[in-house]
């Protein structure tokens, strides 16, 4: 098993995501969080472990990244929200990119359910291989998408997200938060209780004091911590915002 301490700090995971604009499109970002000049200035000054972007990014910012010192983790994969239908996530970089530009994990999607899925499970086993022979860890994002999981419930959509990533050998593991802190530590069960640590997704906008809780209860129920994104750097005050986070996840 690879290294984590260089995305990790007391063995808690503090990351600020922005790789929302493949993702979802410009219609997330104002005049301000549109340029991500200013999202590197959240990510150094709030003391993110880790600042997750697509190699665009990567690339046209790499000087500011390496100066922030924050640690770069490159989205291997993604796709627009503009085509419908069952979700795939092609490669969009390659490890050897991603080392050259300085990352120090590299993250990738799988959408478990989808009629895709043995594409991108295929593409993780090939990434995970690279990235290991570099030292790199790899974090797998698992999102149950598809027809196939109609039907399925919440708690068992997440503790299989889980469940894949232990069983793929990810370093890391990248879900969704079901809202359910019982159901969370379960899912925490499923991944190895701790052998492969969990991350939350921060997941669509809310009001602070929602978003607050359920961190807390995130923390408190056992996940290794959160990547954030929409919820911070939407934030009227994104800096304080990652402060009072920080606060719940390193307890100080």
């Amino acid at each position: 098993m690879v290294n984590l301490s260089g995305i990790m700090k007391e063995g808690k995971a503090f990351y600020l995501a922005y790789d929302q604009g493949l993702e979802h499109g410009p219609e997330e970002f104002n005049d301000r969080n549109v340029d991500p000049l200013f999202i590197i200035k959240i990510a150094k000054e709030g003391r993110y472990n880790g600042l997750i972007v697509q190699k665009g990014i990567a690339d046209k910012y790499h000087r500011e990244i390496k100066a922030s010192k924050v640690p770069l983790i490159i989205k291997l994969n993604g796709k627009t929200a503009l085509v419908k239908g069952e979700p795939i996530s092609p490669l969009l970089c390659t490890v050897d990119e991603a080392v050259k530009l300085g990352a120090r994990a590299v993250g990738y999607t799988i959408y478990i359910g989808s009629a895709h899925e043995s594409l991108m499970m295929k593409d993780f086993e090939k990434v995970l291989r690279e990235a290991h022979s570099k030292g790199l860890p790899v974090i797998a994002w698992v999102y149950p998408r598809g027809k196939s999981i109609k039907g399925k419930s919440e708690r068992e959509l997440m503790a299989y997200a889980a469940r894949v990533g232990l069983e793929i050998d990810a370093d890391m593991i990248k879900i969704k938060y079901d809202g359910n802190p019982k159901d969370l530590k379960w899912a925490i069960k499923a991944a190895g209780s701790g052998r492969v640590k969990l991350v939350i997704a921060g997941g669509s906008k809310v009001n602070e004091e929602l978003f607050i809780k359920n961190i807390r209860d995130i923390i408190k129920a056992g996940a290794a911590g959160v990547a954030v994104g929409r919820n911070v750097w939407k934030s009227d005050n994104p800096i304080k915002l990652s402060k009072k986070i920080r606060k719940i996840i390193f307890k100080k």
